[in-house]
């Protein structure tokens, strides 16, 4: 066993031998958009480690917003909130979660510092696994009731609401359960749909849920069990993958693969298409790989971990297979190299400036493996005919001091029932609410 000192004198002496990787030699809107710049790989033994320290917001503290809107708190003093669902009635739905225990995950020296750099962003407190009722009766903006909606559950996720079912992602299976519109509280036992990969690895082990039209289909968001498959492509089954899934029989097959680590889930109501939001690789570099949202095609391939944005080949990745290089689409929209882009969510409804009408909304975590750092906002991607039309606008942002402190990080992100932006906040505990500054 090493000591922490023992731990720092080798890695200190990997960097003084092999060096390390270098800062960003191209702003983060370089690589942002259909068309991306993609230099040359930083290969550098040892990777660019610019972390944030979890802090919490100070009080009176807030994000900053765009002209024209304002932020308040629906509800602080929450337990890592990280994902969002609005009921039919207003009710917002809080996934209170985080990683479950993966013993086999991020091991030896390096794992060890991942798991440092992971409990000083604030990543590493236990799950509460559990979800959350908020209720806003009077219509302030501050939820007035809080509740337990369910509990005792494994790092759930994704919630998506078929009628009066409840279909919820935890991190190793979907449950459904009833609902009874306007309850605070689900007693019965979920029953479960289908298993989802999971184990002692489970890297990436939030899953998502998103419900078609209809109702007939559930689509899930499954990441991959490593970086680049490092692990081994037997332990990636099922994985970098959007299922579908028949919610009555539990069936499913691959509706999409090679997608390193999807989270959000929209439809695009123009061309009835679902998008995603995907979180790329780490570990080539300060510039690469950005972090991207996509339509997402019925069979298509999207190249992790053997390329990316195309047929960008990763030589990382063993053994090599061209032959599904040659078939790796291109993302239709770059968000910036690790933004760790998670929320998504189609704008329709939003009482919030023109401007924001028609796009989405995406949730943006912020980097690890970047200097400077990226992320750390909300943006909206404005669309037009189906597609992303124009640059990026900051929705909220100032989530990080000067220090390299973190008052908040946002991940999941939704629009309620009057139409204004809610944001999950996992480091802020609170979930923020985002309106138009004049009626």
């Amino acid at each position: 066993m090493f000591t922490l000192v023992q731990r720092c004198v080798l890695v200190a002496a990997a960097v003084g031998v092999l060096g390390c990787a270098s800062a960003a030699r191209l702003p983060v809107s370089a690589g942002t958009g259909p068309h991306p710049e993609l230099p040359a790989p930083d290969k550098a033994l040892i990777p660019v480690v610019h972390v944030v320290t979890a802090k919490g917001w100070p009080e009176g503290g807030k994000p900053a917003t765009a002209a024209g809107t304002a932020v308040a708190a629906l509800a602080r003093g929450l337990d890592h909130p990280r994902w969002l669902y609005v009921l039919p009635n207003g009710d917002v739905l809080v996934a209170e979660t985080n990683a479950p225990e993966r013993p086999e995950d991020s091991k030896g020296i390096k794992g060890w510092f991942f798991k440092h750099f992971q409990k000083k962003a604030g990543g590493a407190v236990p799950s509460a696994n559990r979800i959350t009722l908020l209720r806003d009766a009077d219509g302030d903006g501050v939820a007035e009731t809080r509740s337990v909606f369910l509990s005792g559950l494994y790092s759930p996720f994704g919630m998506a609401l078929v009628g009066n079912v409840l279909y919820v992602a935890d991190s190793d299976a979907v449950l459904r359960f009833p609902y009874t519109p306007g309850e605070t509280k689900i007693t019965a036992t979920g029953v479960k749909v289908v298993d989802l990969p999971a184990g002692p690895i489970n890297h990436h082990w939030t899953k998502n849920v998103i419900a078609s039209a209809d109702g007939s289909k559930l689509y899930v968001a499954v990441g991959s069990n490593s970086n680049a498959a490092e692990n081994g492509i037997a332990a990636e089954e099922g994985r970098a993958a959007i299922w579908e899934v028949d919610p009555a029989t539990g069936k499913h097959r691959i509706f999409a693969s090679g997608l390193r680590n999807p989270v959000g889930l929209a439809w695009e109501p123009e061309s009835g298409a679902l998008w995603t939001a995907v979180n790329e690789r780490d570990e080539l570099g300060s510039d690469l790989v950005p972090d991207y949202m996509t339509a997402v095609h019925d069979g298509g391939f999207y190249g992790w971990p053997y390329s990316y944005f195309g047929q960008h080949v990763d030589t990382r990745a063993k053994p090599p297979r061209p032959d599904l290089v040659a078939k790796a689409l291109v993302p239709n929209y770059a968000l910036g190299p690790h933004t760790a882009s998670l929320g998504l969510t189609w704008s329709g409804g939003t009482s919030l400036p023109a401007r924001f009408s028609r796009g989405m909304f995406v949730g943006q975590h912020g980097s690890w493996n970047r200097r400077p750092r990226s992320g750390y906002k909300v943006i909206f991607v404005p669309f037009a005919a189906g597609v992303p039309s124009g640059e990026p606008l900051d929705v909220l942002s100032g989530f990080f001091n000067d220090q390299g402190e973190a008052m908040g990080r946002p991940v999941g992100v939704a629009i309620d029932k009057r139409g204004a932006l809610l944001v999950a906040d996992d480091v802020g505990n609170a979930i923020w609410r985002v309106t138009a500054s004049t009626p």
